[in-house]
């Protein structure tokens, strides 16, 4: 039987707020894809439906899995997946605001986001907050 532990120190809880946040995005992108697809400015193309799909399967499925592996086996390896998985989201839309000319104010919203997303397992991983 599994049991949830819930947090017990300052760096639990940060790691845990960030799988929640996560878990978050991902309910949104499963259950409200149009949505999530409005918030984060895309949009697909009439009659082409199937385009949906990456908002509930890539997104959501990265999102929920992640998330709910962390909270539910509570290891320091799962941490860091989700961790480095926000970290490198981030460095993603750094080398997109670099190179695609995307210096926009939603952008550097999202980068901010995104490095306190990475920054709170991985403060916890490794001993940077107990």
């Amino acid at each position: 039987m599994i049991d949830i532990i819930p947090p017990q120190t300052p760096g639990e809880w940060l790691a845990w707020a960030s799988a929640l946040v996560t878990l978050f995005f991902g309910l949104l992108c499963f259950f409200a894809p149009r949505l999530s697809l409005r918030v984060m400015r895309l949009q697909t193309e009439p009659g082409v439906p199937e385009a949906v799909s990456e908002s509930r399967g890539t997104m959501a499925g990265f999102y929920l899995g992640t998330a709910l592996l962390a909270i539910v086996f509570n290891q320091p390896f799962i941490w860091m997946v989700l961790g480095a998985g926000w970290a490198f989201t981030a460095l993603g839309r750094l080398v997109s605001i670099v190179f695609d000319g995307g210096n926009k104010t939603f952008n550097w919203i999202s980068i901010a986001i995104e490095i306190a997303l990475a920054a709170a397992p991985l403060a916890y991983v490794f001993g940077w907050v107990h």
